[in-house]
């Protein structure tokens, strides 16, 4: 192949990318992780040049590595694998140099298990590019490693890198005793929460544990509801049930991620339940998450719901502010950067959802410092992220959203949440849409009642006693987590 044979597919992909991100608003984040510079390609792969080893690492993990992929598959009509190359600013001639040498150390290591060609085509690539670039070295010693880990799970999804604090010290405590004593310390175990705060890295952290110990004497599989229930359905299509079964019903771990996807489909959770009743009876850990708590998912039958509580469930809450630093602190440290305090300490206080949106804000400001080259402060913090923290407001969600968003979570119409019934199925929706209300509009407590057909005290009432319940109920703080989520993102 020449030199950039694929270059005019890869702008058309970047264009097309980016004029998706313009319409979103998103100008700023297309800049940020789709800083990729074209350099080379072969056969079957293109090589670009990123600023950092860093910033590679978030663009594959975030997953706009992939978007680019998808986007020149469509236009190219074949799958085209992207390496990366790390651009220095400024290279000194003694790193020129030594550069120069690691690059003839690398190709000499490629070239021994390459084909004629497939050395002409490394020998190219090595020569063609500018010494403004470093050399391939990291890639052939990634890709020189053994294959240490289980494919289907990520490496860094680990106890060590889990940080536990006061909301999930007992759900990290029962994962790690889980995991040392998989089919005996407490199985199945049922681990529910809003988004974001760790359930895949616990579940995986388990796995990754059991297969560091004990390797290939196990049968680990990892897989998200909705794969699962995909696989299913292909294998009853192409008549081979029978394998499906042979595959999931002979596991030592199973882990299956995300099971309120199972709603409504009857045929996978009948198959769930006989791989369940299996997998019990030769002692195989399973692991399950959720996104909230069993007894408010619908349309899941009640001996599936039974079996998935039968051994453990943890609730799974939001991190306080202590741990969202420590957090913070945490990922710096496995990065080996560092920030100002007043930074990690104003990403802390405001980012109070959850971890994803914890490590969100990090790495955005980490790659604003990267790209930029200027150290940060609290003021350029406060400007880059005022949109991610900027509070909801009665002009930008409105109390009708909320009504629609609680009804629909509680399967009630939108009057029943208005009416004057006092049935508990219509009451505990109505007090918690008036208290989200409350938390997430600036209406006063008259023109919430308003809304609701009731008079200011009624409506601070209802307002109190969610309060009150939260105290002492986890469960129903997670259940208006998740609304408050659902409403933030109702019909963007």
């Amino acid at each position: 192949m020449g030199k950039q044979n694929y270059k005019a597919f890869w702008d058309e992909a970047l264009k097309q990318i980016h004029d998706e991100y313009s319409e979103k608003g998103l100008e700023d984040e297309f800049k940020i992780w789709f800083n990729m510079e074209y350099v080379e390609d072969t056969l079957t792969e293109i090589t670009v040049a990123v600023r950092s080893v860093f910033m590679w690492t978030q663009m594959v993990s975030m997953g706009y590595v992939a978007a680019v992929q998808e986007k020149i598959a469509e236009l190219l009509g074949q799958d085209i694998a992207i390496n990366y190359i790390v651009k220095n600013r400024t290279i000194s001639a003694d790193s020129k140099a030594k550069s120069s040498e690691s690059e003839k150390k690398s190709s000499q290591t490629a070239q021994i298990s390459d084909s004629p060609e497939k050395k002409e085509e490394n020998s190219s690539l090595k020569q063609n590019i500018s010494s403004d670039y470093t050399d391939l070295s990291i890639i052939s010693e990634i890709k020189q490693k053994p294959k240490t880990k289980h494919p289907q799970l990520k490496e860094e999804f680990t106890f060590e890198t889990f940080v536990s604090g006061e909301n999930s010290a007992f759900a990290y405590n029962a994962a790690l005793a889980v995991a040392k004593n998989p089919g005996r310390a407490y199985n199945p175990i049922l681990i529910y929460g809003g988004v974001g705060l760790g359930k895949t890295h616990l579940m995986q952290a388990i796995g990754n544990y059991i297969y560091k110990e004990r390797g290939g004497q196990v049968k680990i599989c990892y897989v998200s509801a909705e794969n699962f229930t995909n696989e299913f359905t292909s294998s009853i299509r192409d008549s081979s049930t029978e394998k499906f079964k042979a595959k999931y019903r002979k596991l030592d771990v199973l882990l299956l991620d995300d099971i309120h996807f199972l709603i409504g489909k009857k045929q996978t959770q009948e198959e769930l339940f006989h791989t369940f009743e299996a997998l019990s009876q030769n002692k195989a850990q399973m692991v399950f998450t959720c996104d909230r708590p069993i007894t408010e998912i619908k349309d899941i039958e009640d001996r599936l719901k039974t079996r998935f509580t039968s051994g453990m469930p943890i609730d799974l809450q939001p991190p306080n502010y202590e741990t969202r630093r420590a957090i913070l602190q945490k990922k710096l440290d496995l990065l080996g950067k560092e920030i100002s305090p007043e930074v990690v300490d104003y990403i802390a206080k405001n980012a109070q959802t959850n971890v994803r949106d914890l490590s969100a804000c990090l790495t955005k400001m980490l790659g604003y410092a990267e790209l930029l080259q200027k150290p940060l402060t609290i003021e350029i913090a406060q400007k880059e992220l005022r949109d991610t923290f900027s509070q909801p407001t009665n002009g930008s969600i409105s109390i009708e959203t909320i009504q629609k968003v609680v009804a629909n979570h509680y399967n009630i119409s939108l009057s029943d949440i208005k009416s004057k019934r006092r049935n508990k199925k219509f009451v505990i929706p109505r007090h918690i849409a008036i208290y989200i209300s409350r938390q997430l509009t600036e209406f006063s407590f008259p023109e919430i009642g308003y809304e609701f057909g009731k008079d200011h005290t009624t409506a601070m009432h209802s307002y109190e006693k969610v309060e009150e319940q939260l105290k002492t109920d986890s469960s129903l703080n997670s259940t208006i987590q998740l609304l408050i989520r659902e409403i933030k993102d109702y019909k963007k």
